[in-house]
């Protein structure tokens, strides 16, 4: 089956293709000796917030310090 990429990277999967591993939302992409590799991923909203967090390399004591100075009161 063919599928064609637009101008703007963009590429259509077939609806068959899609059906048979349940339709998901996300694909992980991967390059493997010249070919694109999508694998279905079930993502979790706590994953997908982790994943934020892991990408802006955000740490526990950052999330801490961000909270406190938010809670602290106005002199």
């Amino acid at each position: 089956m063919l599928a064609k990429m637009t101008s703007k990277n963009q590429l259509t999967l077939p609806k068959s293709i899609t059906a048979a591993v349940g339709a998901p939302e996300y694909f992980d992409v991967e390059t493997r000796n010249g070919q694109i590799i999508l694998t279905p991923v079930r993502i979790q909203r706590g994953d997908a917030v982790r994943a934020k967090l892991a990408e802006l390399n955000l740490q526990e004591s950052d999330i801490n310090d961000a909270l406190a100075w938010a809670r602290q009161k106005e002199s």
